[in-house]
């Protein structure tokens, strides 16, 4: 009986010795997620982590391979991994590179090791990079690059192609199922309003209208967004974005020209009562392009990639009720007016066109696109480009 005892004491002692001292320590490699687009703009954390604190730095080395290329595709910040004496974790972190090739889905394997003696209970990954950059129509330039992305052109013409054979690639072609001369934008030299402005420059080829209008009656230019009332709560109404709320400052009109280039130089905008901004020479508004004039500060931010501008007189000094804004041309012919009166309700943000361009004149916030934004200086209301 003792000696049975003794033997299941003998046992329990072994098998807690080999339980507690003599089992490694094991490592588990994990990410938080195994499929990342390819313009994922965070850092991907890869972790190491040991099931005990460690009780010496434990250096792990990670060997990165698979179909995408280091430097190319992606960065790692390390080629190891350094789990800390006394910590039971660490990590490296892998970023990736957008480019603009079309390449498929490609893998990142990761692997570790080390010297050391440990149990790796699982020391490989493998990371999906998903590609974005399709090529709808395999003429071998992706989309984002390719200015006729579903008609398939060589990369002369930015990956169109010359429909009417004419020597001019569409995308540079103002008639591209008709030949034409490069000198007329790809048309036949023809006026057909005979207002002295050829149809491959004319914006309104059926409708004479001067040259200083790109051939229309009137400019293909319109306000967009007014902000004539900037909250004076905090930094809320700095639309501006120099970091300080000055009411006359924040004031801004929005113009989006939805003709050719437009030569605005010498046009003027003026209140009720005087005139408050020259535009000076030199201003040319692009086709689908946009101006936003503030009425002082120092304006910071990109807007949208829109042409930016102060009011020459220091303020553009809108009243809350009962103002009339007017644009005139170079010759002093009114082009644009905009009417403050019918919308004079002191609303502490702006007006906008919704839809933008097309629409009627509503508050900005209310708006559910623009997600609660009091303004939207450059951009359309839900904040993006408009080109």
């Amino acid at each position: 009986m003792r000696f049975q005892l003794f033997y299941i004491l003998a046992t329990f002692f072994i098998i807690y010795a080999c339980d507690t001292d003599d089992i490694l320590p094991a490592i588990t490699l994990d990410v938080s997620d195994l499929q990342f687009d390819e313009n994922y703009a965070d850092q991907i954390q890869i972790n190491a982590s040991v099931n005990v604190p460690a009780d010496e730095d434990i250096n792990l080395t990670v060997l990165t391979s698979g179909t995408a290329t280091l430097d190319e595709d992606y960065s790692i910040s390390a080629s190891s991994i350094t789990i800390s004496e006394g910590s039971s974790s660490g990590s490296v972190s892998i970023a990736l590179i957008d480019d603009f090739e079309s390449e498929g889905d490609e893998t990142i394997e990761i692997d570790i090791s080390s010297n050391g003696n440990f149990l790796f209970l699982n020391p490989q990954l493998t990371i999906t990079i998903i590609d974005d950059d399709y090529d709808t129509d395999g003429d071998g330039i992706v989309d984002v690059n390719d200015s006729c992305p579903e008609t398939a052109g060589p990369i002369e013409g930015s990956g169109c192609p010359d429909t009417d054979g004419d020597g001019i690639y569409d995308n540079e072609d103002q008639c591209p199922d008709e030949p034409g001369d490069a000198e007329n934008n790809g048309c036949p030299v023809v006026d057909a309003d005979g207002d002295g402005v050829l149809d491959g420059f004319d914006d309104c080829p059926n409708e004479p209208g001067p040259a200083q209008y790109n051939g229309c009656p009137s400019p293909q230019i319109l306000i967009n967004e007014v902000l004539y009332d900037p909250w004076n709560s905090g930094l809320n109404g700095d639309a501006n974005g120099d970091g300080e709320y000055v009411h006359n400052e924040d004031e801004f009109i929005e113009f989006y020209n939805y003709g050719s280039a437009l030569d605005i130089s010498g046009w003027s905008v003026h209140d009720l009562d005087v005139e408050r901004h020259v535009f000076p020479e030199g201003t040319v508004i692009p086709a689908g392009g946009v101006l936003v004039l503030f009425g002082g500060g120092t304006p910071t931010g990109t807007f949208g990639g829109s042409i930016v501008q102060v009011a020459s007189e220091g303020m553009l000094n809108m009243n809350n009720s009962g103002d009339f804004v007017t644009v005139y041309d170079s010759n002093n012919i009114s082009v644009l007016t905009f009417d403050i009166e019918p919308l004079s309700n002191n609303p502490n943000e702006s007006y906008t066109r919704n839809p933008d361009i097309t629409g009627e004149f509503e508050q900005h916030a209310g708006i559910p696109e623009a997600n609660g934004a009091l303004f939207s200086p450059g951009t359309t209301v839900d904040g993006s480009n408009f080109n």
